[in-house]
C-alpha cells in the first residue's frame, strides 16, 4: 500500500505503540487519584505536558489535554460566545460551525486563523492577523493541528493567545489532543464539573492516549522532524507536482509550493471527478483523499477550494495527496504508473468539456 493521506490521520509510531501498551499495564490507574498508582500515571500525563511544552515554546501549565482538535476548537470558541467572532473561511468546520452557532454581533473579541491550511497545505497571514486583532484588544487562535512537526513552533512568538493540536496526525492515537492556552487570556472550560487540568476540563483523564500522545512529541524531538520535513519530504512532494504537471494534460495545482507546508499537495484534473479519482487509486493500493465532502448524501464541493478559487468544478476534480515521513521515491513512481492512465480514462468518458487538450 502507498499511504499519501497524512494529513487526515497517520499510523501509529512503533515507540507509540509501545508507550501505550507499557500504560496499559503499570498507568491504568485514575491520575487523579491520591494512592501511588494514581501519582505514577499523573507523572506520566506531566511528562507528555512538559515535551509539548517544550516543543512550541509554552509553560506546561498552559497546555490543557483533550480529547482532539474538533474538543480544543470548540473550547476556545465557547469561551468567547455571544462575541463577534472572525474566522477566515480556510478554517476546519469545527471553527466555522461554531463560530457560526455562537458568535454574535458585538466588537470582535476573537480572530480565529490557522497557520497551515489542512487541505492545500498554505500558509494564512496569521502574523497580520496577530497585529489587527491585539490592536483592537481581541484575541487570537490558531488551529496548528496540521504544523505540529513539521514546523518549528513558537506560540510567544507569534505571539498567540490559543493554540490547537491533535495526536493523531504526529504518530499518535486518534482521541487525544490538547489545547494552548496562554496564561492570562479569557478561558471558559468546555466540560464542566470536574477538578481535572486545574478545573479546566473535567472527566477522567485518558492516560493511555495522553501518553502516547507524548510518545509522538518525543519522536519529534528527538528526530527534529520538522528538518526532515523540510528536506526530503517536501522533495518528495515537489516531485510529484512536477510529475503530475508534466505527464497528466488537464492537470493544475491548488498549492502554492513555495507557501505551504512540506507535506501537502493538492491538485485538480479537469474533466475527471475527484471521488472517482479516489475510488480507482484506491484500487491499486494508493490511498489520497478528495476535495468533497459527503454530507447527508449530497456531494459538496470542498469550502477551502470554493474560497481560494470560486470553482466547482477545480474543487470536485481535486486530490490531496499529503505524505509522512515513511514515504519514499518508489511510492511517487508507483503512483504515477497508474495515474496518468486513470485521468485518462476519466476524461474520455467525462460529460464535462475540457478547456485543454
Amino acid at each position: 500500500m502507498v499511504y499519501l493521506d497524512y494529513a487526515a490521520t497517520s499510523p501509529l509510531l512503533p515507540e507509540v505503540i509501545d508507550a501505550m501498551r507499557e500504560a496499559e499495564q503499570r498507568y491504568f490507574a485514575n491520575a487523579s487519584a491520591l494512592h501511588t498508582p494514581g501519582h505514577l500515571s499523573m507523572n506520566k500525563i506531566e511528562e507528555a505536558r512538559e515535551l509539548l511544552a517544550k516543543l512550541i515554546n509554552a509553560d506546561p501549565s498552559e497546555i490543557i489535554f483533550t480529547s482532539g482538535a474538533s474538543e480544543s476548537n470548540n473550547t476556545v470558541i465557547r469561551t468567547f460566545e455571544g462575541h463577534k467572532i472572525i474566522t477566515s473561511p480556510l478554517e476546519h468546520h469545527s471553527i466555522i460551525e461554531a463560530a457560526r452557532v455562537l458568535g454574535g454581533n458585538e466588537k470582535p473579541a476573537l480572530y480565529s486563523c490557522m497557520l497551515a491550511n489542512n487541505e492545500i497545505g498554505e500558509f494564512l497571514p496569521i502574523a497580520d492577523v496577530v497585529k489587527k486583532a491585539h490592536k483592537e484588544g481581541g484575541s487570537v487562535h490558531s488551529d496548528l493541528t496540521q504544523v505540529l512537526g513539521k514546523l518549528p513552533i513558537d506560540v510567544k512568538a507569534l505571539d498567540l493567545d490559543y493554540a490547537t493540536f491533535s495526536a493523531h496526525k504526529i504518530g499518535g492515537p486518534i482521541g487525544v489532543g490538547a489545547l494552548y492556552v496562554k496564561n492570562g487570556v479569557p478561558f471558559k472550560p468546555l466540560i464542566i464539573g470536574g477538578n481535572q487540568e486545574k478545573k479546566r476540563r473535567g472527566t477522567t483523564y485518558n492516560t493511555v492516549g495522553i501518553i502516547g500522545f507524548g510518545a509522538a512529541l518525543k519522536y519529534l524531538l528527538d528526530h527534529k522532524t520538522w528538518e526532515i520535513y523540510d528536506t526530503k519530504i517536501r522533495a518528495l512532494r515537489d516531485e510529484l507536482a512536477q510529475r503530475i504537471l508534466e505527464e497528466i494534460p488537464g492537470s493544475s495545482l491548488n498549492t502554492d509550493l513555495k507557501n505551504s507546508l512540506p507535506n501537502i499537495l493538492n491538485a485538480s484534473f479537469e474533466a475527471a471527478e475527484g471521488e472517482s479519482i479516489q475510488l480507482y487509486l484506491d484500487a491499486e493500493g494508493i490511498v489520497v483523499s478528495t476535495g468533497s465532502a459527503c454530507a447527508s448524501g449530497d456531494i459538496k464541493p470542498s469550502h477551502v477550494l470554493m474560497a481560494k478559487t470560486g470553482d466547482a468544478e477545480v474543487a470536485h476534480s481535486s486530490i490531496r495527496f499529503s505524505f509522512g515521513l515513511d514515504n519514499t521515491e518508489e511510492d511517487i513512481d508507483k503512483v504515477m504508473a497508474v495515474l496518468p492512465g486513470i485521468i485518462d480514462r476519466l476524461q474520455k468518458i467525462s460529460t464535462i468539456e475540457r478547456k485543454t487538450k
